[in-house]
This record gives C-alpha cells, structure tokens and sequence, in this order.
C-alpha cells in the first residue's frame, strides 16, 4: 500500500488528520480533495460536486484546527480556544435544520444545512471533530509506532501499535525478519 494513498476507517476527524502523512498532503489540490471526499462519501450526508480552491482551503483549515485540538484532547489537556471558536464558526457558517415531509403515508424528518456547497461540507466535516473531539476516548487516540509515520488511530484493541496493519504493520514486520535473519545468517568469508 503506498504512503500516497489515504488511510481510512478510522472515525472522520482522524481520517481527516491522516490526510497529512509523511509522504506530503494528501489533499494538496481541489482534485486529491474530491478523491478524498468520495473515499469517505458514505459518512457524509453530501459532497460538492465540483471542489474549488476555496473549498480545499476551508477543508485543510479545518484539518489544522481538528489537529491541534485533538493533539491537546488525547493528552487530557484544553485545547488552544482559537481552535475550538474556529471548529465552533464553521459548524454555524451552515446552520442545520430540520425539515419535515410526507412520505410512505407518514412524516419523515431529514437533516440538512444551509449554505453553500462548501459551506455544508465544511460544517459536516466541523460537526464530526466536535464530535469526536466530545467522545470520552478521545484521550486514547494513539500516534502510529512506524518510524516514518505520524497518521494517529483509535485502537479497538489494546494492543494495536499501527495505523494499518497493511501498511506499517507489514513493514516493521519484514524489518523485524531481515534483521534476525541478516545478524544470524551464514557468515561469508
């Protein structure tokens, strides 16, 4: 699996976070941005259909403040206010409302914001770090024990130690086999 390509699974904020690798932004132009989106289209409840700079900048702004708020959470400390306010602005830039309608011969309610395009992707995307951000395990969110890699996970088990198992798991692992078998080979004269 290559370093280029996003990891996901993990819950949106972090899979946001994780679009900043040791490889370089994953998000780096309005394109990786709809790529991304479409990775993680299941969990939200819309995407724009055409992503503008404006829009990647919004996203990668959000990131930032995801990131560094998350980074004081899981450690049990407050995170930096501007963060918070910046997550908190962005969520209300497209207020949600609930809509009442008739369907099937009874009322169904659907949420939805109001806004523009990216304006709606941003406050679902702000909607989900403050939830995540509020989750009382957010303190064992875990940076991945790969040497060159800084993706974060919430671990389901105790004892993971990497963001994938087939991406930096296999890797410690091959390094782990080559350095057994290259100090305990057959010596060459």
């Amino acid at each position: 699996m290559s370093d280029a390509l996003p990891v996901t699974g993990e819950p949106l904020a972090l899979d946001l976070i994780n679009t900043r690798t040791s490889a370089g932004d994953l998000l780096a132009t309005p394109p990786a941005l709809g790529r991304w989106l479409a990775l993680e289209a299941d969990r939200l409840p819309e995407t724009p259909e055409k992503i503008t700079g404006r829009e990647l900048e919004a996203v990668r702004a959000l990131r930032d403040h995801t990131a560094r708020a998350l980074d004081h959470a899981r450690r049990g400390r407050r995170p930096p206010k501007a963060d918070l306010d910046a997550l908190n602005r962005l969520q209300r830039a497209a207020p949600v409302v609930s809509e009442l309608s008739w369907q099937d011969a009874m009322v169904t309610l659907v949420r939805r914001r109001l806004g523009s395009p990216g304006e709606r992707l941003t406050a679902w995307l702000a909607e989900a770090a403050a939830e995540f951000l509020a989750r009382p395990d957010v303190t064992k969110v875990r940076e991945c024990e790969a040497d060159d890699c800084v993706l974060l996970f919430l671990p389901a088990h105790p004892r993971r130690r990497w963001c994938s198992a087939a991406r930096c798991g296999n890797r410690a692992r091959v390094a782990r086999h080559y350095q057994r078998h290259k100090t305990s080979g057959p010596e060459l004269s």
